[in-house]
C-alpha cells in the first residue's frame, strides 16, 4: 500500500498548494451562494467555484497518484474533464428555467 510519507518533498509541495487553492475557490463560491442577493447571481458564484475548485484538487491528486505509481493517471483527467463540461451546462439550463418561469409570469 502507498503511504504519503513516500512522496518526494516537490510532489508535497504541488499537491498540497493545489488542493488548498482548490478548497479556496471553492469556499469562495459557497460563500457568493450565500452572499449574493437573487437566483441569477446566485448560480454564478457556485458554478465558477465548483469548476475551478475542483479542477485544482484534481490536479493535486494527478501530480500525487502519477508520482506515487510512477505512471500518469488518466482517470482523474476524465474526471476534470467531465466536470469541466458539466458544471456550465448545468448552469445555463437551470438559468434559462428560472428566466422561462419569470417571463412566462408577465
Amino acid at each position: 500500500m502507498m503511504q504519503a510519507p513516500d512522496l518526494p518533498l516537490w510532489a508535497a509541495i504541488i499537491t498540497g498548494l493545489t488542493v488548498i487553492v482548490g478548497a479556496l475557490f471553492t469556499l469562495i463560491g459557497t460563500l457568493g451562494l450565500f452572499r449574493l442577493g437573487n437566483f441569477f447571481e446566485r448560480i454564478h458564484a457556485p458554478t465558477l467555484g465548483t469548476t475551478f475548485g475542483i479542477g485544482f484538487i484534481l490536479v493535486g491528486s494527478v501530480v500525487a497518484l502519477s508520482v506515487l505509481q510512477n505512471r500518469p493517471i488518466v482517470h482523474e483527467i476524465l474526471l476534470l474533464l467531465f466536470v469541466t463540461v458539466t458544471t456550465p451546462v448545468t448552469l445555463m439550463s437551470l438559468g434559462r428555467a428560472a428566466l422561462f418561469r419569470k417571463n412566462r409570469g408577465k
